[in-house]
Order: C-alpha cells, then structure tokens, then sequence
C-alpha cells in the first residue's frame, strides 16, 4: 500500500440541523474494525445516500460520516480465510454508508459477512452501474416471477421508472420477455425509456391521484413500485386477480391508505423487497445472475460517470428526483 491516508467526502454536522460535505484526506487507521480492507474503485450513488450526505437522521445516526452503500474494488488486506489481497470484491447493503464508512471514500474497512466475490462475467464497474438499484431490481423480479408473474400475463407497471430501481426493471423485464409500461412525471425520457424496452409509457398523474374507490378496472399482471404512498394503493386497486406488485421504495410517501378488498376479492399480493440484510447466499446467487443468464446490456447508456468533484452537485440531483438513470462514482479519477 503506497499510502495510510485516502480521499473522501465527509459529511459534518456544522450546526444544529446544518450539514456540510467537503472532500478530505483521511487515515485508513480511522476507519472501523473489520476483517477486510477494500481499495474502493467504483461507487454509485442511490436515495438513500442522498439522504445520509443531507443529514437525514433516519439514515445516519452519527456525523461526520462518509456515505456510499455500494462498494466495488480489490482486497488490500484480509483476515478472513475467504478472501486475499488482490480479490475482486463488491460490497454492498448491511450498515455500509449507513453508519459504517461507505463507498464515496477510497477505502473502506467492513466484515467479511458483508463481502461478495465479483461473479464471473462481471466487471467492478458494471456492478457499480447495477449497484444496489440494479440488485433491488433484479430482487423485485424474482419475487413476482417466485409467485408467478408470467410473459403471457399482460402488462407489467414499473414506476419511477426513471430512477435507478425502475430503468434497470424496465431493462430486465423487457430482456425476459414481459410487455413493460413505464410510469414517469419526466416527458422528455419517454423515447428512452421505449428504447431501454418499454412499450408504453404513462404520466405520473395517471397513478397518483387520490382514489375513494376501493377496487379499479384490472390492468396489472405485475408491478414494481418504488413510490409508495397513494400510487401503491392506486397500483394494488389496479392488479389482475392473484397477481401482485413488488414494493421497494418510498419516493411519494411511505405510507398509504388501503382497504382489503383487493387483497380478499382479487386475491392480489404485496410483496416486500429488501436489499440490505439480505443473507450473504442469497446476495452472491442475485450477482451471479446478473453477471449470467440476465446480464445486461447498453448500461453505458443509463449511466453519468463522475468523479469526485462533481459528487456533492449529483448528490443534490438524486435528492430533488431529479435524475435519470444512474450515477457511477469513478474514485480512481
């Protein structure tokens, strides 16, 4: 290792309520006990890290810290008999950039029960690409397809589907064969999200709107829902009989008011999806998928590669929803 101390953002609590994120010099002795050391060489930036660079409580108790729940590089040095130095690694979900230094520093010290091997056919910077997003994803799919979304069944909803979790949906689902409609409030992605494989597109409106009535006309043989709020519910109302809808986000509200008539007429299903304390099996049989059988293609073109002094203004972009697509943090830049 040519030097202890490394480039990293650091976000401080200046004043009561007030945060600030500036780009630092840190010592690989401050980081936390761990049983491997990891070269950072890619990052990505999701939701949850904007929160934590904004000083959302709810993500990070305790500041300074730096953020960054996605992780891609090389083992330095290892403890573990699983892992040696020089190890292609990704590390992503448990408490990394949550409380534990994350990914948007150049090295970062964690348990090995946090670390997976990069599968076969997967680069550090396609992962990052994916990053959690793209593994939420992937998760949501495999759960309508465990409680049996089929091709043949109809139209398949993502919503936000400019986001992270929702473009890469709209990717995967088309490569599998599902007719995809996607939901956005951004006009000017239409055309893309139809050349990312969607085959129609609808207004945010559409889904938004407060409805009094408990069931609405059958649409959905599936959805992904990163919104939450009265969309999921508008989006449950909606779903054919015994289909379901995946819910891994909360960009509306993360509450809703629901009725069980769906859910006891329709027989419809509302399906959790969690990244975070995912077990580590479970996690490595999602990446190899990925990097295999549904492994992606043009990911250049949903992603803005950035370097560190474009971090903090990206981070602001993800925080208002205003981005399309994904940022991949380049920390070798």
């Amino acid at each position: 290792m040519e030097s202890d101390t490394f480039k990293a953002l650091l976000v401080s609590e200046v004043a009561e309520k007030e945060f600030a994120a500036e780009l630092i010099e840190r010592n690989i002795a401050d980081l936390p006990e761990g049983d491997v050391l990891v070269e950072v060489q890619y990052s990505s930036i999701n939701y949850k890290d904007a929160l934590s660079a904004s000083g959302n409580k709810g993500v990070t108790r305790l500041y300074p810290h730096t953020p960054g729940i996605d992780a891609a590089g090389v083992v330095r040095s290892s403890s573990d008999g699983n892992f040696q130095e020089g190890d292609q690694v990704i590390v992503t979900g448990f408490d990394l950039g949550m409380n534990t230094a994350g990914g948007f520093g150049q090295y970062i010290r964690v348990p090995a029960n946090w670390v997976v091997a990069c599968p076969d056919g997967m680069e550090r910077r396609e992962a990052m690409i994916l990053g959690t997003a793209g593994f939420t994803a992937a998760l949501c799919i495999e759960k309508l397809i465990a409680n049996g979304l089929d091709p043949d069944a109809g139209d398949v909803l993502v919503t936000g589907a400019t986001g992270g979790v929702g473009i890469i949906a709209v990717m995967l689902l088309s490569k599998l064969g599902y007719r995809v409609v996607a939901s956005t409030g951004k006009a000017a992605s239409h055309e893309l999200l139809k050349a990312l494989g969607a085959s129609e597109v609808i207004g945010r409106a559409e889904l938004g709107e407060v409805n009094s009535r408990p069931l609405l006309k059958e649409r959905w043989a599936g959805a992904v829902d990163v919104v939450g709020g009265d969309t999921l519910f508008n989006v449950i109302k909606a779903l054919k009989y015994q289909a379901s809808v995946a819910a891994c986000g909360l960009v509306q509200s993360p509450v809703f008011q629901a009725s069980v008539l769906p859910f006891i007429l329709r027989g419809v299903n509302l399906l959790g999806v969690d990244s975070v304390q995912l077990p580590l099996t479970r996690k490595q049989a999602v990446w190899k998928k990925l990097a295999q059988e549904w492994k992606l293609t043009g990911l250049d073109e949903i992603c803005s590669e950035i370097g560190f002094e474009q971090l903090q203004e990206s981070l602001a972009v993800v925080l208002r929803g205003e981005a399309t697509g994904r940022y991949l943090l380049n920390l070798q830049r």
